[in-house]
C-alpha cells in the first residue's frame, strides 16, 4: 500500500506556455513529495489535466524528488475518443529526463518510450526497455510528453507518479559490443541498419534480432530504437565473428525520422526539433562527432512525421527502400535518381549513395529485407561504415539476390559500384551484370538519362549476364535495377534489387 495518493490537476495551458531552444514546449505545475523522513513505504501522486489541440510539441511535467530515493515509477493514461473519418485521434508520447534538465541535446534524457508503453521505472540497477539505469539523485525531474496528435475535443490525461525510497543498488558498468567481427577481408557484407525491438516499440528481444539477423545470412546490424540509445550496453553478448553489431539511434523528430548509424556506444542525439528551428545541423554534426553516419530514413513514408523535410545537405546516405517494397519506396528511388542527375548536372563529384533496410518491429517483418550489400576492407565498425559512405553498396531483398555491376574501357579500365570509369567522352564503355537469386526479374539499366535498357525476365535459375555498350557522352553513371515482374499495368514491378551507380567519364 501507499502512504499517501494526492490528486493534483492541471489547468489550462495558457500562462505556463513557455520556450526553450529547439521545439516549442510547455512546463506545467510541479509535483512535490515528502521527504523519506517520513517513512519508509512508497509515495503516490496522480496528476490529471487536458491539452487542446495545437498543443507544442512538448509537455513537462516537473516532479521534485527528495533525497533518498530508490526507484521512481510512472504510468500514465489518455482517452481516445471518436473522431471523423479523416481526423486525428489522440497520441500521446512519455519519456523521462532527470535533475540535469530538459535543455536541448539531453544531457538529462533518461529514457523514452513513445507510445509504446504504459509504464515504466528507473533505478540505479536497472530500468524499463527504453529507459537508462542509474542514480536517482534528489532534484526537479521532468516527465516528457509528447503529444502526437491531438484529437479535436482535447486530450484528456492521468499520470501516476510513484517513489520508493531506500537503499539505492549499484550501476552496473555498461559493456558493448566489439567494432570488429571475424570477416573476410575485402569482400561483400550484408547489413540491416534500421531495426527495431522491445527497447522502443518494438516487440522483438534482442535475442530475437540477432537468431532473425544470422538466418537472414547478415554480417552486420545497426541498433537504432527511437529517440534512445539505451539498448547499447544489453548487445554485447549477442555479437559474434559472424555477427557485427553496430550502435546507433533513429532520431524521430516531428519533421521525419534519421539513423544515427554506427555512432560511439552511449551517443544519446535529441530529437526534440522541427525544421523551422533551424538545429538539425547540430545534431548531423554530432552524430559525425561520435563515428556515426547521417542517414535519412524512408523520407517519402506517409504516416505522421516520417516525411523527410531537413533537406539532404547532412546526409551520408539515404534510405530508399523500407521494409516491404511500397509506393512510397518507388518515389524514394526517383526522388534519388534525382538528386544523382542533379550532382552530374551540377558538375559535382559529391553525391549520396542509397541504402535499404527493413525498419522491422515485430513478427511478420522480415529482418533482412531488404539489405544492403557492402564492399568493405574488412568487417569491422570503420570499414562498413567507409564503404557505405563511398557508395560501394547495393540493395537485395535477401541474402539469396547476389550482383556485379561493373564498366569496362578500351584500354583495361575498370571500375565498379560507387566507383569512376576515367575514360573519354567518347571511349566506347561495356557495362556488365552478373546476377544470381533473381527468378523471371527483369534487367533495367538507368542512367541520368533515364532508362536506357530493359532486358528479358531472368530465367528460373535466377542467373543471368547482361552486356550493355555506352559512353561517357551518353551516360554520365549506370545503375541497375532488377524487378519483379509487374502484377499489371505500367508501373513497373517491385525491386528485387538495385545498385548505387558506377560514374562514367574524367
Amino acid at each position: 500500500m501507499c502512504e499517501d495518493d494526492h490528486e493534483q490537476k492541471h489547468a489550462g495551458i495558457g500562462r505556463r506556455a513557455v520556450f526553450v531552444t529547439g521545439a516549442a514546449a510547455l512546463t506545467l505545475a510541479t509535483v512535490s513529495f515528502a521527504s523519506a523522513a517520513g517513512g519508509t513505504g512508497p509515495r503516490t501522486r496522480t496528476v490529471r489535466g487536458t491539452l487542446p489541440p495545437g498543443s507544442p510539441d512538448f509537455v513537462y511535467v516537473p516532479v521534485e524528488v527528495p533525497r533518498g530515493v530508490r526507484e521512481i515509477h510512472v504510468a500514465y493514461t489518455y482517452d481516445r475518443p471518436t473522431v471523423p473519418a479523416g481526423t486525428q485521434g489522440n497520441a500521446l508520447d512519455i519519456g523521462l529526463f532527470d535533475e540535469r534538465g530538459t535543455d536541448l541535446g539531453g544531457r538529462g534524457f533518461r529514457g523514452w518510450s513513445g507510445g509504446a508503453r504504459t509504464e515504466f521505472f528507473v533505478r540505479a540497477d536497472t530500468a524499463t526497455p527504453g529507459y537508462v539505469p542509474g542514480p536517482v539523485r534528489a532534484g526537479t525531474w521532468h516527465i516528457a510528453l509528447g503529444p502526437y496528435t491531438v484529437a479535436p475535443q482535447g486530450l484528456s490525461y492521468e499520470i501516476t507518479i510513484t517513489l520508493t525510497y531506500g537503499e539505492e543498488g549499484e550501476t552496473p558498468r555498461p559493456v558493448y559490443p566489439p567494432e570488429r567481427a571475424g570477416g573476410r577481408g575485402r569482400a561483400w557484407y550484408r547489413g540491416d541498419c534500421h531495426l527495431h525491438s522491445e527497447y522502443s516499440d518494438g516487440r522483438y528481444t534482442l535475442a530475437e534480432i540477432a537468431e532473425l539477423a544470422r538466418a537472414a545470412g547478415l554480417d552486420f546490424i545497426n541498433s537504432s530504437e527511437h529517440n534512445t540509445h539505451s539498448a547499447h550496453a544489453h548487445w554485447a553478448e549477442l555479437a559474434g565473428d559472424d555477427l557485427l553489431i553496430l550502435l546507433g539511434e533513429e532520431v524521430t523528430t516531428r519533421n521525419g525520422h534519421v539513423v544515427a548509424l554506427g555512432t560511439d556506444p552511449g551517443t544519446f542525439v535529441d530529437w526534440r526539433y522541427r525544421a523551422r528551428d533551424n538545429r538539425f545541423g547540430r545534431f548531423a554534426r554530432q552524430i559525425r562527432r561520435a563515428g556515426g553516419l547521417v542517414v535519412p530514413a524512408h523520407p517519402h513514408a506517409t504516416c505522421i512525421g516520417c516525411n523527410w523535410k531537413f533537406g539532404f545537405g547532412e546526409a551520408d546516405a539515404v534510405e530508399v527502400w523500407n521494409g516491404a517494397y511500397t509506393p512510397d519506396d518507388e518515389v524514394a528511388l526517383a526522388d534519388w535518381d534525382g538528386m544523382l542527375v542533379a550532382s552530374v548536372r551540377d558538375g559535382r563529384r559529391d553525391w549520396i549513395p542509397a541504402m535499404g533496410s527493413s525498419d522491422s518491429h515485430r513478427s511478420p517483418d522480415v529482418i533482412g529485407r531488404p539489405q544492403t550489400v557492402v564492399l568493405a576492407d574488412d568487417l569491422t565498425r570503420e570499414a562498413i561504415q567507409e564503404g557505405i559512405r563511398a557508395g560501394r553498396s547495393y540493395v537485395a531483398e535477401s541474402s539469396k539476390v547476389s550482383l556485379s555491376l561493373t564498366a569496362s574501357g578500351g584500354r583495361g579500365e575498370h571500375a565498379g559500384i560507387g566507383e569512376r570509369l576515367r575514360v573519354a567522352d567518347d571511349t566506347p564503355v561495356t557495362v556488365r551484370l552478373e546476377v544470381t537469386g533473381a527468378p523471371r526479374c527483369t534487367v533495367r539499366l538507368v542512367t541520368d538519362q533515364g532508362v536506357l535498357f530493359t532486358g528479358d525476365p531472368l530465367p528460373v535459375s535466377g542467373a543471368g549476364v547482361v552486356e550493355w555498350r555506352t559512353s561517357a557522352s551518353y551516360a554520365a553513371y549506370v545503375r541497375a535495377e532488377l524487378r519483379h515482374e509487374a502484377a499489371a499495368g505500367p508501373l513497373p514491378g517491385a525491386l528485387a534489387a538495385f545498385t548505387n551507380p558506377v560514374f562514367l567519364g574524367s
